[in-house]
């Protein structure tokens, strides 16, 4: 494999669709969410994208099986709306600046060639959260962002970088005489992030006008919150620990002088 390309299975024709995107970042939150709507939805995988840019491994299934790691793109027909949909996800962001370029290329390619003129990218912000997540947005025009606000999401501080292929394809999107639009739920970052996630599809659905039923997630979220917990405890106990033997150092040097 010499350079990125996209696998189409399926032909479809779709009406006035928008790309919405969700690879693995910050919290998982762009793919748990893209894989949740993918499901909710039940949209059809169609394509597949592969590059020589993401991590040089296979995938191992259940049968013993192997396959290389790559995006698969769905699509969802909206019977009673206007937009049908793109769903994007996959195993991996590339893993160079210049592949992070490339592949960003590409699926903007293909959803040109689709008839896409929206684009939707979605990950995570890194923020301490002590409730409800937020959700932050940033677009490449201010009618997209102020439907986004008016769906319930808050403006992106300024100078905040947007960091891979959420933020990149927005940047290049301009290129190519198309709109996008980037939200980002808040979240700790370090473990996936059904909560910041939820957050996200909240906006998401008033945004596109469908309905989706999130409850599915809560189960997710309370494990979530089961393993946060014990993380912090853990934490809190090195931290005493840590108390104990400074102290008794100190006791020690103080001794000896």
């Amino acid at each position: 494999m010499k350079g990125t390309f996209i696998r189409e299975k399926v032909k479809v024709e779709l009406k006035n669709p928008i790309l919405i995107e969700g690879l693995p970042g910050l919290g998982m939150v762009g793919k748990i969410a893209i894989r949740y709507l993918a499901g909710q939805l039940k949209a059809k995988k169609f394509a597949e994208l592969y590059s020589p840019f993401f991590p040089y491994y296979v995938v191992v299934n259940k049968r013993g099986g192997v396959r290389l790691l790559r995006g698969n793109f769905y699509f969802w027909k909206n019977e009673t709306g206007e937009n049908d949909l793109i769903l994007l996800t996959g195993d991996s962001q590339a893993q160079t600046i210049e592949g992070q370029y490339e592949v960003s290329d590409y699926i903007l390619n293909f959803a040109e060639g689709h008839g896409v003129k929206n684009i939707i990218t979605l990950g995570g912000y890194r923020q301490e959260v002590e409730e409800t997540p937020k959700v932050v947005a940033v677009a490449t025009s201010g009618e997209l962002l102020n439907k986004a606000l008016r769906a319930g999401a808050l403006p992106s501080p300024a100078g905040n970088p947007i960091v891979g292929m959420a933020g990149l394809i927005l940047g290049l999107a301009r290129f190519k005489n198309l709109h996008a639009l980037c939200l980002l739920g808040e979240t700790r970052g370090y473990l996936p992030d059904p909560l910041a996630t939820k957050s996200i599809l909240d906006v998401l659905q008033r945004l596109l006008g469908i309905q989706i039923n999130l409850s599915g997630l809560d189960e997710d979220i309370a494990r979530s919150r089961e393993i946060v917990e014990r993380m912090q405890k853990i934490e809190a106990q090195r931290e005493v620990q840590a108390r104990r033997m400074r102290k008794a150092e100190e006791e020690r040097m103080t001794y000896i002088s």
